[in-house]
């Protein structure tokens, strides 16, 4: 009999379905980090919420820990790398709080357009408010949607029911896949510009920290309603407050805050503003979901049959001769994610060399779990990496060619805009950058780095570095490639850190510069 350790409150529903598979099942709450090293010693599963550290020094102590259960969607508190190395499938419940963070959107989209919870205050303190608290049909406005996933998708069909217009800001759904939403893709500041209501649903990332500050808010239309029940921190609370006191922001409705637990916030004491304490995933039927689907995954994985939630594959299971390429396949993902800026309609994976007669089908999963790392609001695996290309409009083609000209292995990506290639090289098999559109360069792939194309004329290498070093920002290595006219040039750079936001916008004003972009991996 397998024992499984269920260290944070599950569903009845998750622990009956454990238990009539024929397992052991060990609830321990609350368990110090001491004990939990001791507890989880002969446990062959591992199931927990967000409370719960699993650690290196965790999975070394459950050595016989088969799969990592999260019953709920982030793993910031698993090391997914370290379960990865020692062979542990750790798996997660993503679905589990979609319906119910969507429904929840809908609430305080209504709320703040009818200015429920402040009528509803006055009235339980005895004043009768009806002129006070006079609010707006969502009839025949403009929803903006930042951030089409699961969830913004949810919303946009509810939105559409009340017969709002819709637009959204998401680089990782194609323009036909909106289309087929009834949704119009507009950039951010376009979006903000236009909309009544914006909704925020996007993940958390470097990338999207701060998305909406004070640059954005002052050019959204005069007046616009903001909804975030996504993460705290993508919209910036300061800036928020100074446009809703200048009128700029004709309100606000939270759910999710930079800092959690927040009971105090100057936000709070606006009328205007709508808040909750972090509810989105706050239903039964949520919770219930994620202890039952939680329950399935771990069965599955114990019984050693296709798990649909893994987050990770083992190491053992991929062949000797890619294993290596791992890394470098799903780093030039996330490059050529950064490098479109969001994706292209459609994607060409190429292989050459030896490693065109291998295994390569775990490669291009790599390649997809990179494009879209930072584009949905849900940990992406080898797994469901192909279902996000499909939800997302993503057409994705691969080719083999056992022949290479100047490589013995190379990985390629091409859309209708930009191409990339990388290699390993050296005894050592150290990744490298060789191709970016078109333009011969050799790099190491780096977690911060600088793409600019360029007029090839002189100076322009000095444009560039004195910039970064006005910045402050350290050049780690270089490489510089001509284009076969002689008429441009790319210059790719490796930094020490992003290159701040005035800087990037500096350089892309500079008239000799053609194309810049930011990469990163974090």
């Amino acid at each position: 009999m397998t024992r499984v350790l269920v260290t944070e409150k599950l569903a009845e529903r998750g622990l009956e379905l454990l238990r009539a598979a024929g397992h052991e099942v060990d609830v321990r709450l609350e368990l110090s980090p001491e004990e939990l090293l001791e507890a989880v010693r002969g446990a062959h599963a591992l199931v927990i919420r967000s409370a719960t550290q699993v650690t290196d020094e965790v999975l070394a102590a459950g050595s016989d820990l088969v799969a990592v259960g999260r019953a709920g969607i982030g793993l910031d508190n698993v090391d997914v790398e370290a379960a990865t190395r020692r062979g542990v499938m750790v798996v997660n419940a993503p679905q589990s709080n979609i319906l119910s963070a969507a429904e929840h959107t809908m609430a305080l989209l209504l709320a703040q357009a009818r200015n429920v919870p402040q009528a509803h205050a006055g009235l339980v303190g005895g004043k009768w408010e009806r002129s006070k608290w006079e609010g707006v049909e969502l009839h025949g406005k403009t929803l903006g949607v930042v951030g089409l996933g699961r969830i913004g998708a949810l919303v946009a069909q509810r939105a559409l029911a009340f017969g709002m217009r819709l637009c959204a800001y998401d680089p990782y759904v194609s323009a036909e896949r909106a289309r087929q939403m009834g949704v119009e893709l507009l950039g951010l500041d376009e979006l903000m510009a236009e909309s009544d209501f914006v909704t925020i649903h996007l993940p958390k990332t470097p990338e999207t920290a701060g998305l909406i500050g004070r640059d954005v808010l002052a050019k959204a239309k005069p007046g616009i309603r903001i909804v975030n029940a996504a993460r705290g921190g993508i919209l910036d609370e300061e800036a928020l407050l100074e446009a809703l006191r200048s009128g700029h922001a004709g309100g606000a409705a939270l759910d999710v805050y930079s800092s959690e637990p927040c009971t105090d916030s100057p936000l709070f004491s606006l009328p205007n503003v709508v808040v909750t304490p972090h509810l989105g995933a706050s239903t039964h039927e949520a919770q219930d979901k994620a202890g039952v689907t939680i329950a399935e995954q771990v069965i599955l994985a114990l019984a050693g049959d296709f798990v649909p939630f893994a987050v990770n594959v083992a190491a053992t299971e991929v062949p000797e001769s890619v294993r290596p390429f791992l890394p470098l396949a799903e780093q030039l993902g996330r490059t050529f994610a950064c490098l479109n800026d969001g994706i292209p309609d459609r994607l060409e994976v190429e292989f050459q060399g030896g490693l065109a007669g291998a295994g390569t089908d775990i490669l291009t999963l790599a390649v997809l779990k990179g494009v879209f790392a930072a584009g949905t609001e849900e940990p992406v695996s080898y797994v469901n990496a192909p279902q996000l290309a499909a939800e997302r409009g993503l057409e994705v083609r691969e080719s083999r060619s056992v022949t290479t000209r100047e490589y013995v292995n190379l990985i390629s990506l091409r859309s209708t805009e930009h191409s990339l290639a990388g290699t390993l090289s050296g005894h050592r098999s150290e990744p490298r950058i060789v191709l970016v559109d078109d333009h011969v360069v050799e790099v190491p792939p780096a977690e911060n780095m600088l793409v600019v194309r360029n007029d090839d004329r002189p100076g322009m290498i000095g444009v560039v570095g004195t910039a970064l070093g006005e910045a402050g920002v350290s050049i780690s290595s270089m490489a510089v490639g001509p284009s076969r006219t002689g008429n441009t040039a790319l210059m790719v750079l490796s930094t020490d850190r992003s290159v701040p936001d005035d800087t990037f916008a500096l350089l892309q004003a500079n008239e000799g510069i053609l194309d810049i972009h930011r990469i990163t991996s974090v």
